[in-house]
């Protein structure tokens, strides 16, 4: 575990763009610098539990009145609806782990990155990930053969709306090589738990 706080690494980006592989990949370069170091976010749901499915481990299931007494509460850091069901990332488990000093990734959208960046504040840094170019990411949206014409040229209209907004946040990583993009996002996180901000205190009991 690390002596430092954790740390909510917020990740965005168009989809096809490798958020979900290359934070895989950054989980796997933390956990073998640091094993136990990464904490993993669970959501909660107002659906009901599926097969083996138990509370606290797939999700945190909850009634439409518990969810909604949450987001009064102030409890829910964001959260959709799907089906009419809720499903939402709860606060106090992040400050837990926060607290313990691990960090924990999340692969979400930029109104997800910029919610938990307002509830956090200092314990959260916001990173969006860029395609090379535009062509490659139509390219490996195309190359997952699962999607119509008209399904890929919306997805790509998407990404340039949502790269424009690239400049609310915090970091921009390019992903032209999975490992590479791991590596700078390692070295975002250890950056910013260096920061004079966050450990004036270990300066100040020097003097």
């Amino acid at each position: 575990m690390s002596d430092f706080r954790g740390l909510i690494v917020a990740v965005s980006g168009p989809s096809g763009v490798g958020k979900g592989t290359v934070l895989a990949r950054v989980e796997e370069l933390l956990e073998q610098a640091n094993p136990g170091s990464v904490g993993h976010s669970i959501s909660v749901t107002t659906r009901a539990p599926r097969g083996q499915e138990q509370d606290g481990v797939e999700y945190y299931f909850r009634t439409r009145e518990q969810f909604e007494q949450m987001i009064k509460d102030d409890e829910i850091v964001e959260y959709d609806t799907y089906v009419d069901n809720y499903y939402g990332t709860p606060a106090e488990p992040l400050r837990k782990m926060v607290m313990k000093g691990q960090d924990v990734l999340f692969d979400i959208t930029i109104e997800g990155s910029l919610a938990l960046n307002r509830k956090f504040d200092v314990d959260t840094v916001t990173i969006f990930i860029l395609p090379p170019s535009m062509e490659e990411l139509e390219m490996r949206l195309r190359g997952r053969g699962t999607e119509t014409e008209e399904k890929i040229q919306k997805r790509l209209t998407q990404a340039k709306e949502e790269i424009g907004r690239a400049g609310e946040f915090e970091y921009l990583v390019t992903n032209g090589d999975i490992d590479t993009a791991a590596r700078e996002i390692v070295a975002i996180i250890t950056a910013e738990k260096l920061k004079a901000s966050k450990n004036i205190d270990t300066a100040k009991a020097l003097l």
